[in-house]
């Protein structure tokens, strides 16, 4: 298995976003950071145990944290095993 994926295929393989154009104008666009490092290009790789933050599109800021790199845009609960949200409250 990779130890690395770019992080556009990994937005969207972990359902945080609906398609991977999305995932590359997000990332491209510098509104995603990487271990607290602005990101600027969507082929950036992404690695377990990576912190990820960025704006939702209800202006809010998430916060999730790489568990496992996807090896397909899989079923949701497939998915959400991908990632932990790392938001207070949840």
């Amino acid at each position: 298995m990779a130890d690395s994926m770019r992080l556009d295929k990994f937005l969207w393989f972990a359902r945080i976003v609906k398609t991977r154009s999305f995932a590359q104008a997000l990332a491209e666009r510098g509104h995603l950071r990487i271990d607290g490092r602005p990101i600027d290009r969507a082929a950036a790789p992404v690695r377990v145990g990576n912190i990820l933050t960025f704006a939702t599109h209800l202006g809010q800021v998430r916060t999730i944290r790489v568990e496992a790199l996807p090896i397909r845009r899989g079923p949701p609960s497939e998915a959400q095993a991908c990632f932990q949200d790392l938001q207070l409250g949840n």
